[in-house]
């Protein structure tokens, strides 16, 4: 999936538009063209959750728009003045907003995807694999939606945010970016590690690895090929594709679709690239 900034892709129809209540909850909607209600693609931004907006390393839209996809990128608030779980659950409002506009956005709100690198990917696989987050008794609308989705499709995502967790799968260095240790709203591993016991719900919660089963709805991973282990630095560490070999064997245990792309390790047979996965699911009836 080619990244682009927002001077290569086409201007979009809304831009700005708020969702939530912070300056941060913002989103751009580009409308596709089309008879009936439009299928969906969201991008979410990386960043560790601490840094990005969402007009930087977007997929290219227009091969979606010209397939009649319209596409939505989002901001959401940052750690660490705003830990988990406020950018995820930002993310989440943000689709739950984007179906309160599916009439007036001719959106089909059963056909929503997900695309974003990095902690993009984590929140994109955290909301794919995670319940839904409707709740039919709030005074506010727009969390009276549904927040599930029917694919993702993401790049070099962390499948799981436990130090403890990750630090055995990966080595040391892993824990030396400031995603793992922000995330939870400490400025560094070392309190992170020390009030472990503090943050151990959150660390379980946010992994999107904890959340995975067989009625979940299709993802489609796409890794670096630097299996080397243990990671060199933290930026390998946080990137690594082992994070994605061990969501695709616990999803393949339990009967969950996932497909993987590490280049020379692992490649679909059904689908050539992230894209071809996101137009079959987003275009399929």
């Amino acid at each position: 999936m080619l990244a682009v900034d927002i001077s290569e892709q086409p201007k979009p129809t809304l831009s700005n538009t708020s969702y939530g209540p912070d300056a941060r909850n913002i989103l751009d909607f580009w409308m596709a063209a089309g008879d009936g209600p439009r299928p969906l693609l969201v991008y979410i931004h990386g960043g560790g959750w601490i840094t990005g907006d969402k007009t930087q390393k977007m997929p290219a839209f227009q091969p979606f728009l010209d397939r009649g996809i319209s596409c939505a990128a989002v901001n959401y608030r940052l750690a660490p003045n705003h830990p988990l779980p406020t950018p995820v659950y930002d993310a989440a409002r943000a689709i739950q907003f984007l179906r309160t506009k599916a009439v007036e956005w001719n959106i089909d709100a059963k056909r929503i995807a997900l695309t974003g690198p990095s902690a993009g990917a984590c929140t994109s696989m955290w909301l794919l694999l995670h319940d839904d987050l409707a709740d039919p008794k709030a005074a506010d609308a727009v969390l009276r939606q549904s927040s599930r989705v029917c694919a993702a499709a993401v790049m070099v995502g962390q499948t799981s945010i436990d130090p403890k967790v990750i630090e055995g799968w990966l080595g040391p260095h892993v824990l030396k970016h400031p995603m793992i240790c922000m995330a939870v709203g400490e400025k560094t591993i070392e309190d992170a590690l020390k009030n472990y016991d503090r943050h151990r719900d959150v660390y379980a919660e946010f992994s999107p690895f904890n959340h995975v089963d067989s009625h979940d709805p299709p993802l489609f991973m796409t890794c670096s090929a630097e299996m080397d282990l243990p990671s060199r630095d933290a930026g390998h560490g946080i990137h690594h594709p082992i994070f994605g070999v061990k969501l695709k064997e616990r999803s393949d245990k339990i009967g969950h679709e996932c497909y993987l792309l590490v280049p020379g390790f692992s490649k679909p047979e059904k689908y050539s690239d992230a894209n071809d996965f996101l137009m079959a699911k987003l275009l399929s009836k």
